[in-house]
């Protein structure tokens, strides 16, 4: 029996978070919720519109789900923070996604100030799940800082290239005692798969959805192949080996019980 996934004060039972970034229209939202039970929904500030609620992306968002502001568009720790305040003063709640990013060919993120700005707004009670390069001791400096989960990148955003950090992101499994979010560059479901087989707590998906010829199949199949990925890894025990191990007994053939 699986465990709900837990992050701040927040149980989860579905693994499968979603990015609204290019999401051709908000009014989309509440079939990719129905469609993927999706339980965290992920915002920049900038869609937040509260003088226009008919353009306001959080009007579209079902009661119960969780809203994760994100700071897109911060180039260090010290816009991130302004732009976290201000998500939560427009009523998006204490979680956060921070994101900061100033490096424009492949988005990179900035651990350095990643960092400084998870220490800062942890400690003003904000539930903080930082976007990063996958570093083991990034991560653990996170921890120390009060993160309440780690979101490494699998390929730059937005590639579809899926886990190309594979063996970093597995290091951060391994080690780190904070849920593992994997995030960027899963393109297709079964790159989602492979996040939850190894081990990852949950995958955000953004760009694959939203960009999709039918947003709402892409978010039911990508629910689909976390859930898989995830029963797998709870399931499996298989151990690779070079050497074929036969599927059947090689003992007691018809052709032996005659001789």
């Amino acid at each position: 029996m699986d465990s709900p996934l837990v992050i701040g004060n927040r149980e989860f039972s579905c693994r499968l978070f979603v990015g609204t970034g290019k999401l051709p229209s908000s009014r989309l939202l509440p079939e990719i919720v129905k469609a993927s039970g999706t339980q965290m929904i992920t915002v920049a500030l900038r869609r937040v519109n509260l003088s226009r609620p008919e353009e306001n992306i959080l009007s579209y968002i079902p009661e119960g789900v969780v809203v994760l502001p994100n700071t897109s568009g911060a180039r260090n720790a010290e816009e991130a923070v302004r732009i976290s305040r201000l998500a939560r003063e427009a009523g998006c709640g204490n979680f956060v996604k921070i994101e900061i990013i100033h490096e424009m060919d492949y988005l990179m993120p900035d651990n350095e100030e990643t960092i400084k700005a998870t220490a800062i707004l942890a400690k003003e009670g904000f539930v903080v799940l930082p976007y990063v390069m996958p570093d083991l001791i990034v991560a653990q400096k996170l921890v120390d800082a009060g993160a309440a989960a780690v979101m490494p990148l699998g390929s730059p955003i937005g590639s579809h290239r899926g886990l190309r950090t594979r063996d970093l992101i597995a290091m951060l499994i391994e080690k780190i005692d904070l849920p593992i979010v994997v995030d960027a560059g899963i393109g297709k479901p079964s790159h989602a798969a492979e996040a939850m087989e190894m081990g990852a707590d949950a995958v955000l998906v953004n760009t694959a959805i939203a960009t999709s010829v039918d947003p709402v199949a892409a978010a039911r199949a990508f629910s689909l192949a976390v859930e898989a990925g995830r029963i797998s890894y709870l399931t499996q025990k298989q151990q690779e080996t070079l050497y074929a191990q036969a599927s059947s007994p090689l003992s007691g053939l018809l052709s032996e019980e005659k001789l």
